[in-house]
């Protein structure tokens, strides 16, 4: 045996754990979805081949909660996706001024939130916003006196959104590194030849960082796509007070359909649709990108 037959079996030997791992927990899962997307199939019956049934049932309107979630999704990705960037890039550009004393100790402040759990995070505001003993209807009604709003039923995607932006602390780090990037020539050249403060921020800085800018775009609509936590446990601590129709995203919708009502078959086509739109989204952004980019030279 040479040692290039020899390295090849180590190699192999090496990330047989992987391997193993990523078929059972990963590749198996997606095949089998596949295949039951196009299935009847619950914990009680067998799967039964339906063809393209399920999906009929979908985008005919038959499953009238696949609409409802579409639009909430949407509306929660056109809201907090932006805000979420704004505020972050904000944040960014705040806590990348190297003169200020103890700058380190603001980045960490900032960063914290984004690590605790989203469940653990979710909880917290939702105490906050609860309208009868919450801590933000308390300062509304010592300060202008009377009731404060009902947040959990005529603003509850409003505090979803808020609560999303409260973890904006990844996405600020992200632009924070692409900020420390910028070449300080350009921006003492665009000093010297006159432009203001808005001006190197926009024909300097966004054209440097606009990479990472993308990037952020990116993963925060994918991201958007998939939520389910907070929504989930945020519906739970509402109970009756909460607007149903406002939190019901589109992987609750999935979520339901599996768990709830033991629609496995339904579910996957649900899932298989989510990845298919999140792909083209996805493809979209990238030919955007190619016609906005700003030009290397």
């Amino acid at each position: 045996m040479n040692e290039q037959s020899r390295n090849t079996r180590y190699f192999f030997l090496f990330i047989s754990p992987w391997l193993v791992g990523f078929s059972v927990f990963i590749l198996g899962p997606i095949i089998s979805s596949i295949y039951l997307s196009f299935t009847k199939y619950s914990i009680s019956d067998p799967p039964r081949w339906v063809g393209l049934d399920n999906y009929a049932v979908i985008f005919k309107g038959w499953e009238p909660s696949f609409y409802n979630s579409v639009e909430v999704t949407i509306a929660y990705s056109v809201l907090a996706v932006p805000l979420g960037v704004s505020v972050a890039l904000f944040a960014a550009l705040m806590l990348n001024v190297p003169k200020i004393k103890g700058m380190s100790y603001y980045r960490t402040i900032f960063f914290l939130p984004s690590l605790l759990p989203a469940v653990a995070t979710t909880i917290t505001w939702a105490f906050v916003f609860n309208p009868k003993y919450g801590y933000l209807n308390a300062v509304y009604t010592a300060l202008l006196g009377g009731d404060g709003p009902d947040w959990f039923m005529q603003h509850t995607l409003g505090c979803l959104i808020m609560i999303a932006v409260w973890g904006f602390g990844n996405t600020m780090m992200i632009f924070l590194a692409g900020l420390q990037e910028v070449p300080k020539s350009l921006v003492e050249a665009a000093t010297v030849d006159g432009a203001n403060a808005w001006q190197r921020f926009w024909h300097v800085t966004v054209p440097a960082i606009f990479p990472v800018l993308f990037f952020n775009i990116v993963v925060g609509i994918i991201g958007s796509f998939q939520v389910f936590t907070q929504a989930f446990v945020f519906r739970s601590i509402g109970g009756a007070q909460i607007n149903e129709k406002a939190v019901f995203f589109y992987v609750l919708n999935i979520y339901e359909n599996a768990f709830q009502y033991g629609r496995f078959g339904l579910a996957c086509a649900l899932a298989w649709i989510l990845m298919v739109a999140i792909l083209m989204m996805t493809l979209v952004q990238f030919y955007l990108k190619k016609r906005w980019a700003p030009d290397d030279e």
